[in-house]
């Protein structure tokens, strides 16, 4: 199974490193970059969702943490993975990702090797590790036979 990965960043080089470290350590993965969270709630409400999100905090006008709150609203969007990625480590920042249900807080890495294995280990530890949730429907079915 292909990894889909979308990615949100307002830098343009940051999501050009991005998408060069995910090419380079998942040559299989498919990833879509965005350059605002609007951009990206548009694409989603129009197409598959992807199986894991990667989001900047520091956006202008609507925050990374913007951009999370409206996911976790939306009962469509709520469950897919959302890993922020970003250059900031301050508490508050972290403690309102987790809040609003971040899956993950990773601090990007100072240098491009770092990175490459910063992103390395989040797609083997993704990859590995994702479930795909259960529909409601197969979900009754299961928990009727196990009745």
């Amino acid at each position: 199974m292909t990894l889909r990965i979308a990615l949100v960043d307002d830098n343009p080089m940051d999501r050009h490193l991005a998408a060069e470290a995910l090419d380079e350590v998942c040559p299989g993965c498919v990833a879509e970059t965005f350059a605002s969270g609007q951009a990206l709630l548009r694409h989603l409400h129009a197409a598959p969702l992807p199986d894991l999100l990667l989001l900047d905090l520091n956006m202008p006008g609507f925050t990374g943490l913007d951009v999370l709150q409206a996911l976790k609203a939306d009962p469509r969007l709520s469950l897919m993975p959302v890993v922020v990625l970003t250059t900031s480590s301050a508490p508050s920042d972290i403690e309102q990702a987790y809040a609003l249900h971040a899956s993950s807080y990773l601090v990007k890495a100072a240098t491009f090797t770092e990175f490459l294995a910063q992103v390395d280990a989040l797609i083997r530890y993704w990859t590995l590790n994702r479930t795909v949730p259960a529909r409601p429907a197969e979900f009754s079915r299961r928990s009727a036979r196990s009745a």
